[in-house]
This record gives structure tokens, sequence and C-alpha cells, in this order.
């Protein structure tokens, strides 16, 4: 079982653009979201068996982001409840289909996750990523989860899907993330990421660092320009985007980071040592099918991951 770890929130998303003069304002979709929330979905769509670990509302859009996820085979028994209202983003869609959010997040049911207990005994992997580890308390919480995750031996993957306007004090979050490394098996993160993280020093140099801290790869991903792994023996593979009419990017990168478990569990690749022994070949396999997934998300409109019978390309 592969287990996402984080929030779960509803988007709000523009039905069309914005009017250049004074008519009315685009009405605002609600649709199921959150970067854990939207990678669960596309593993049990792509057929992974898969849980979620969070922390979701007991309202309307809290029952909907549950239904959504039972509706998609994705084990919620790891799902805890609270009566606090659901987390809401307003989504900002640019002429080229890129996504800007602002976040309605003060006093939500999924910023009091707690660390659960145990996680099931098939659980072979943990991802993590974006707002849930950085809106406290429930943030030192999922931190907990991927510390233990590690030290018991569980493939760890990190996307930290980074939202800038929730990040207080930027070097404090860097160097929070710098402390994840040594209990990250793999680091997947967008390049924009990658620059705001590294600063100053640069992607090639911080990518080299992130390395020697522990991820067995790092996986870049490029927009429609592609995607690319690096890894600590120097091993560089770039594989290309697919061309498509780009509706919009929503959870095009939590597709890229179910894909890549999806594919890697194919590869008998989910522990450390497996992710290390991969071959240049293997690895061209996971990224052009991670390439596949996510080109086919973002042909349509929110956070719409594909289902394994929709990817071309060898299974």
């Amino acid at each position: 079982m592969i287990v996402v770890a984080g929030e779960a929130l509803i988007d709000l998303v523009p039905s069309s653009q914005p009017p250049s003069g004074d008519g009315p304002l685009p009405a605002l979709l609600p649709r199921r979201g959150g970067g854990p929330y939207n990678t669960a979905l596309a593993l049990g769509r792509l057929g992974s068996p898969a849980a979620f670990c969070s922390r979701v509302s007991t309202d309307t859009f809290g029952e909907e982001l549950l239904r959504g996820l039972r509706a998609d085979g994705v084990d919620i028994s790891l799902v805890q409840r609270g009566t606090e209202p659901t987390t809401l983003a307003v989504a900002d869609i640019s002429p080229d289909g890129s996504a800007g959010y602002g976040f309605y997040a003060d006093g939500t049911a999924d910023r009091l996750f707690t660390l659960p207990a145990e996680l099931p005994a098939p659980t072979r992997a943990v991802s993590f990523g974006t707002c849930s580890l950085v809106l406290e308390p429930g943030a030192s919480a999922y931190e907990s989860l991927m510390r233990r995750s590690a030290e018991q031996g569980i493939f760890t993957a990190l996307d930290p899907n980074i939202r800038a306007g929730l990040i207080a004090d930027a070097d404090a979050y860097r160097a929070r993330f710098r402390s994840w490394l040594p209990h990250v098996t793999l680091l997947k993160l967008s390049e924009e990421d990658a620059e705001w993280l590294a600063g100053p020093q640069g992607v090639a140099a911080a990518v080299k660092d992130w390395l020697a801290a522990g991820p067995a790869a790092v996986v870049l991903t490029r927009g429609g320009d592609g995607l690319s792994v690096l890894t600590p023996g120097g091993t560089e593979i770039t594989v290309p985007g697919e061309r498509i009419e780009v509706a919009d990017t929503i959870g095009a990168g939590d597709t890229v980071n179910a894909a890549l478990l999806h594919r890697l569990d194919a590869h008998g690749a989910l522990s450390p040592g497996a992710l290390a022994a991969l071959s240049p070949d293997a690895w061209r396999d996971i990224l052009g099918f991670a390439a596949r997934a996510a080109a086919v998300t973002c042909s349509r409109p929110g956070a719409q991951p594909p289902y394994a019978t929709e990817l071309v390309g060898p299974e």
C-alpha cells in the first residue's frame, strides 16, 4: 500500500477569464483538491493500492472530498475528522494555464492533524508535501510521521510544492526543508520550487547538496519541457513533455507524484536500495509514464488525473 499524507481542500476555480471592463466577475466553481489529495486520487485511478492520511472536515465539502476518494478506491481508514471548516484555495488561472492560489486556511480542519499511532502493516511508501508541511500544528505531526516512517525503512517521497504566500519566514522554511532530506527517499519538485528553495546558491549546486543529504534521487519537473532525474552517482536523465493543448496545470505535479510512485512500484523500486539501482532505461520508462499522465491532467480543467486506461504507451 502507498499512503499519501497531507491536506485535502476545495479549489475555487474561475468558470472563465476575468472581464477586461466592468462586466460581472466569473463564477467560482468548487473542485476537490489539495496536492496530497490529488496524489492519492491519481494513485487510485492508476490502480495502485492507496490510502489517504489526513484530517477532513465533517462539513459538506469534507463529505464530498471523502466521496471522491471512495469512488476511486482509495482507503480512508486513516482519515481523521473534525467539525472545523474545509480549507479553501482560490485559483487564479493565467492565460498560459498556470495557476496561482490564495488560501483561506485559518482554523480549518486539516491543520489539526495528529500523528497516527501506526500505519497499516502493508505500507511500503508514504508521500508528503504542500501546505500540510507548512501550517501548524499539523505540520509538526506530518514531519514526525515522515521521520518515523523513514526510521522504519519505509520509502518516503516528498514534493514541497511551495506556496510562498503561506510561508511567513522563507529562510526558516528552507532550513526546515533541509532537515527533512535525511528522511526522504525520493525528492520531486518543480523547477520553480527548486529555484525558490535554492535561493542565490542556484539549482544545480543546491540539487547536488540535497542529494548528498539523503535522497536516492531528485526528480525535477519543467512543465511542457519534460522532467529529469538526478542521482547521487551522477546519473542525469531527461525525457520530453507531451505536446498537448493545455486547459490548465492544476494537479499536474500531483499527478506526476502518483505516476512516479505507481511506475516505481511496477519496477519493484519502492525501497531506497532498489531506487538507487534503477537502470537508465528503467528511469526513462518511469519518467515517460509520468509525463504522459501529467499531460492528460493538463488537457482538462481542474485536477482530473487520468485513469490507467487513458494512458498510451507501454505498460
